[in-house]
C-alpha cells in the first residue's frame, strides 16, 4: 500500500506529482473554455458508473479497511446514499447554468446586465476516512456540474479504498479531468498547499484548520466539512421509548464513526432511567454478539480504537457512571478486532475529555435537565455542531430551541433527518465547517458569479464621476445626499 508516495492518475508516474496534474487540468480547462450541460452531464455520469460498475469492490475495499463494517450499510451510505444527490444536481445543471438577466427594462435602450455562472477551474478535495467513496465523490459530482476539473486526495486511513479508487479513475477519465492522489500526511499536507481554485476538505476540524492554513498561503478558497459534538434534545412532551431507540440506533451508525452521529443527549430529568433502560435494550436487541458479528463495525484503526477507549476511561476515573452494553461472555473492549462495545455513560463533568471532545465511537452521554434553557445555553456555551438533533412535536419549544442555537442544520424525529431533501444544502458553521454543498449550493461553492455589463447609449453613465465638475451636478449630488438622508431618518423614526 502507497504510504508516502503519491499515486496520480494513469500514466504517470509518482515524480511527476499532484502539481505536475494541476498544471496539466489547468491548462486543458483554459484551452477548452468553459464546458457544454452535455459535457458537464456526461462526467458526471462517468463518476456515477465509475462506483456503480465497481460497487461490490469498493465495498470490499472498506471493510477490509475498516476490519469489520457491514456490507449492507456501506452499500447503503457508501453507494446509493449518493445517488439521489447526485441525480439532483445532474437534472438541474442546465437551470444553474443559466445567466441571470438584470435591469430589463434598460435593455431596448442600450444597457444590458447579466450574471454569468462561471467555473472556477481545478478544484481540489480531500476526502475523509470514514466514507472514502461517498464524500468525494459528492462533492467532485458538484464540481463537475459547475464546469470544473478535480483532483482528489484519498484518505491514506483507508488506503485499500484509496489504492482502488486510483486504479478505477483512469478507465472513466483522463487525468485532466480527473486525477486520484494517494498517499501519506505528507502527500496531504503539500496537495493542501497546491494553488488549487477552490479546496474542499472534509474531516476534523484540527486537521481543517491546518488545511485552511495551507490554503490560504496562495489565497484559495476552501469548504469545510468539519464535525462537532451533536446535542440532542428529547422533549418534555416526546415519546421517550421512541426516542430512546431511534437516538440509540443513530448512535451506533458506522460503530458512531459518522460526524452526524448523536454525541450527547439532554433527557427530562424525570425520563432519565427510562430513556436509558430503553437505549440498553435497543442496543442489546441489536448486537446480540459483537466481536464475531461481521455487522458490526471496527474502530477504522488502532488509533481510533485507543482514543475512544481513553475517552471512556478517563470518564470513569473522574467518576461518570459508564454502561457497557456487550453480550455476555464477550471481553469488551476487543483490541484484536478493535471493537469496542456500546457504552452509555452519565454523570458527566467538564473535567473529562469526553465532555469536549468528539467521540466519533460507540458511546452516547446522556444527561438529565430540568428546564429547556438549561440545554438551549448549554449547547451555545460551545463550538456550534454540525447537526442538533430534536425528539419531540414540531411546537413553540422547538422553534424556540431552533432560533436560539447555531448549528449546521437542524433534525427532527430522525437521524440525519436534514440531509433527506437532494435540495438542501449541507455543511457547519463556525468550528463545525465553512460552506455547505449538495444540490445548488454545491454549484454555487464551485462557481464564480461573473457581472457583465455592457452599455450601447450613446452618453457614459459613469462619466459622471470624472472632471470637470459643472454647478449643476454639485447642486444634484446635494439633492440626492438630502433625499437619502430625509428617507433614512423616516425609517429609523419608524422603528422607535
Amino acid at each position: 500500500m502507497t504510504d508516502a508516495v503519491g499515486v496520480i492518475g494513469a500514466g504517470r508516474t509518482e515524480h511527476d506529482g499532484p502539481a505536475a496534474t494541476l498544471a496539466t487540468q489547468r491548462q486543458t480547462f483554459l484551452a477548452d473554455g468553459p464546458p457544454s450541460v452535455a459535457l458537464r452531464r456526461n462526467r458526471i455520469d462517468r463518476l456515477v458508473a465509475m462506483v456503480l460498475d465497481n460497487a461490490e469492490e469498493f465495498v470490499t475495499a472498506t471493510a477490509a479497511d475498516y476490519g469489520s463494517r457491514s456490507r449492507s450499510a456501506a452499500f447503503f451510505a457508501e453507494i446509493l446514499g449518493m445517488v439521489s444527490v447526485i441525480e439532483h444536481t445532474r437534472s438541474n445543471v442546465p437551470q444553474w447554468m443559466r445567466s441571470a438577466k438584470l435591469m430589463r427594462a434598460a435593455r431596448p435602450a442600450g444597457l444590458r446586465a447579466e450574471v454569468v455562472p462561471s467555473p472556477l477551474g481545478v478544484i481540489g478535495i480531500i476526502g475523509p476516512w470514514n466514507f472514502p467513496i461517498q464524500l468525494t465523490v459528492l462533492p467532485a459530482a458538484a464540481a463537475f456540474a459547475a464546469g470544473n476539473r478535480v483532483m482528489i486526495k484519498m484518505s491514506e486511513v483507508t488506503p485499500r479504498a484509496a489504492e482502488l479508487m486510483a486504479g478505477t479513475a483512469p478507465r472513466y477519465f483522463d487525468e485532466s479531468e480527473l486525477a486520484i492522489v494517494t498517499g501519506g500526511p505528507d502527500v496531504a499536507a503539500d496537495f493542501a498547499g497546491l494553488p488549487f481554485d477552490h479546496l474542499f476538505f472534509t474531516g476534523s476540524p484540527a486537521i481543517g484548520a491546518l488545511v485552511g492554513r495551507a490554503a490560504a498561503q496562495n489565497l484559495v478558497p476552501v469548504t469545510l466539512e468539519l464535525g462537532g459534538k451533536n446535542p440532542v434534545v428529547v422533549a418534555p412532551d416526546a415519546d421517550v421509548i421512541r426516542a430512546a431507540t431511534r437516538i440509540a440506533q443513530a448512535r451506533m451508525v458506522n460503530g458512531g464513526q459518522v460526524c452526524v452521529c448523536p454525541d450527547y443527549v439532554f433527557v427530562p430529568d424525570a425520563h432519565v432511567e427510562l430513556f436509558v433502560d430503553i437505549a440498553r435494550q435497543t442496543l442489546r436487541d441489536m448486537f446480540p454478539t459483537i466481536i464475531g458479528n461481521g455487522d458490526y463495525c471496527s474502530s477504522v484503526n488502532q488509533a481510533n480504537f485507543d482514543r475512544v477507549v481513553g475517552l471512556i476511561e478517563d470518564a470513569r476515573a473522574h467518576g461518570a457512571r459508564i454502561d457497557s452494553v456487550g453480550p455476555e461472555g464477550e471481553v469488551l473492549p476487543d483490541p484484536g478486532s478493535r471493537k469496542i462495545a456500546p457504552t452509555i455513560v452519565r454523570d458527566v463533568d467538564d473535567r473529562m475529555r469526553i465532555a469536549e471532545e468528539e467521540v466519533f465511537g460507540p458511546v452516547l452521554v446522556v444527561r438529565g435537565y430540568s428546564t429547556l434553557n438549561e440545554t438551549i445555553g448549554y449547547v451555545n456555551s460551545r463550538p456550534s455542531p454540525l447537526v442538533a438533533y430534536w425528539f419531540g412535536p414540531d411546537n413553540a419549544d422547538f422553534r424556540h430551541f431552533v432560533s436560539h442555537t447555531r448549528s449546521g442544520g437542524v433534525a427532527r424525529n430522525d437521524f440525519a433527518a436534514h440531509m433527506i431533501p437532494s435540495s438542501a444544502p449541507f455543511g457547519g458553521v463556525g468550528r463545525s465547517g465553512m460552506g455547505a454543498y449538495h444540490g445548488k449550493a454545491g454549484f454555487d461553492a464551485f462557481s464564480h458569479y461573473r457581472t457583465v455589463v455592457g452599455s450601447d447609449l450613446p452618453f457614459s453613465i459613469t462619466g459622471r464621476a470624472a472632471l470637470p465638475f459643472t454647478a449643476s451636478m454639485r447642486v444634484s449630488a446635494d439633492l440626492a445626499l438630502r433625499r437619502a438622508r430625509t428617507r433614512t431618518s423616516s425609517r429609523l423614526r419608524k422603528f422607535r
